[in-house]
């Protein structure tokens, strides 16, 4: 019950802070909206700044969880790469369509879109590289050329991260799809043996 309860909070308060602005949500709308009382809401958060860490841990996490499921896959390396990029594209792109939550909450202040990839990113860094380190180890990568992708690849993502969420895909050229597939394409092609 008490993970459930907190839970509810959590994803009440997502809604709200999309729908209303983090700021302009209040203590009593998430305990209105989720039928709790101030007290409850108390029991599991300080403030609404502790409600607020939640949300954007548990997007994290989702995006860990996905990732996790690629990287400790046996698929062969070159295609376990290519799903695993797919997917890191792909998550940004499918959690926010164009009137989603996320893109509303995070397209209003870059700041937001930050601390996620902050929380994210020494996580996501550990399977990137041993995706790269199977393949290295397999022999169908380049053992120079894949210790130099992680930063590389951290520094893409959060670019395209942020160009999509503020949907200026169009100022730089194709749609993200094409983008997506070209630069897996590069990737792969620029690390094999």
């Amino acid at each position: 019950m008490v993970i459930k309860t907190r839970e509810k909070l959590i994803d009440v308060a997502r809604q709200l802070f999309a729908y209303k602005g983090v700021e302009n949500t209040t203590m009593n709308d998430i305990a209105a909206a989720s039928d709790k009382g101030r007290r409850t809401i108390y029991t599991y958060f300080k403030n609404k700044r502790e409600i607020y860490n939640a949300v954007i841990e548990r997007e994290s996490d989702r995006l860990i969880c996905q990732l996790r499921e690629v990287a400790d896959s046996n698929m062969p390396p070159e295609i376990k790469l290519e799903k695993y990029l797919m997917l890191r594209f792909n998550v940004v792109v499918d959690r926010t369509p164009k009137h989603d939550t996320l893109r509303y909450i995070f397209g209003r202040d870059y700041r937001r879109i930050e601390r996620i990839w902050r929380l994210a990113i020494d996580k996501e860094s550990v399977l990137f590289k041993k995706v790269l380190n199977e393949g290295v180890a397999a022999g169908v990568y380049d053992a120079e050329q894949a210790s130099r992708l992680p930063v590389l690849e951290a520094l893409m993502f959060q670019g395209i991260d942020y160009c999509h969420m503020r949907d200026n895909f169009d100022s730089v050229g194709p749609d993200i799809n094409r983008i997506r597939d070209e630069v897996i394409k590069f990737i792969i092609q620029g690390i094999k043996k």
